[in-house]
């Protein structure tokens, strides 16, 4: 048997749609795997009554698929589903890292991103690198059609998690098809400060760049009262906020000392929406471990 550990993710942050990510130190799946002559799937934790556990139905049967490595899959959920935390992504990256070692198949963890992603597909219809690749090789990550660049940021976060659900596609529904020169513009000097600011470990320069005037505005109206949830952990010490991944889950950066101020803001925001919500006081974390 193999147990591996692997993390919640952000996906997105604000200005990097479906190209950054990053591994958050908390919450977390857990996968355990043993060979068997067909893949069986047990399902228990966070939400689990509403995970499928037919094999072709769930993100891990497609990774056992891809891999060629039939096992009975047992998957502890410590990431809801339907978060914006990455939590099929979890669940997958475990699966592939687990996997190829119950099986030896010898994949770099880079490799076995877009592995991952097509278990991603059976739940979002896209295979998407943008969680999987921070689930499993950990860091900041920028994921392109060139492959995966990796940055070890050492930031602090804090992740608000409202009562609500939001699917990825009804999320991705709403996304404009198209933008304003003006906006690319933008976009793309918000990313590169925020990539300059990862690299530097600069919790002002990573807010700074997490702003978007494209794809957040829409999915924020999925949110009640997502501009007083920023706003209030703005005040409170954040440098940044913006929508994690497809939503519901709001993201914050800031400061190691400010981020218990910031999430106490963001649950009293929801709490004045009567939402009731739980926060993450978390960090830029590894990716999948073997435990």
């Amino acid at each position: 048997m193999v147990t591996v550990r692997a993390p919640a993710t952000s996906a997105n942050l604000g200005s990097g749609f479906d190209v950054f990510g990053v591994a958050l130190s908390r919450p977390a799946d857990v996968v355990r795997v043993r060979r068997d002559t067909e893949t069986s799937i047990e399902v228990s934790g966070a939400g689990s009554q509403f995970i499928p556990e037919d094999p072709e139905k769930n993100t891990v049967g497609a990774v056992a698929e891809a891999l060629d490595a039939p096992a009975h899959i047992e998957i502890n959920k410590g990431v809801r589903p339907a978060s914006g935390l990455g939590s099929s992504a979890a669940s997958a990256a475990a699966a592939a890292v687990a996997l190829d070692e119950l099986y030896d198949r010898g994949h770099t963890r880079e490799a076995l991103v877009p592995i991952a992603a097509e278990g991603e597909a059976v739940v979002s219809g896209v295979a998407h690198d943008d969680n999987v690749a921070p689930a499993i090789v950990g860091g900041f990550t920028v994921a392109t059609g060139n492959g995966i660049t990796r940055v070890d940021a050492d930031i602090s976060l804090v992740v608000c998690l409202p009562d609500i659900v939001i699917s990825t596609r009804d999320a991705r529904s709403v996304v404009p098809e198209s933008a304003s020169i003006e906006q690319v513009v933008e976009t793309v000097g918000n990313a590169a400060t925020l990539t300059a600011g990862m690299c530097r470990d600069d919790p002002e320069l990573v807010g700074a760049g997490m702003h978007d005037s494209v794809v957040t505005p829409a999915r924020a109206e999925l949110i009640e009262g997502y501009d007083d949830i920023c706003g209030a952990a703005r005040d409170a010490g954040a440098t940044g906020v913006t929508i994690s991944g497809s939503g519901p889950g709001v993201l914050a950066v800031c400061r190691g000392r400010d981020r218990r101020s910031v999430a106490s803001a963001m649950l009293d925001a929801f709490e004045a929406h009567d939402i009731d919500a739980r926060s993450y006081q978390t960090r830029v974390g590894r990716g999948a471990q073997i435990l």
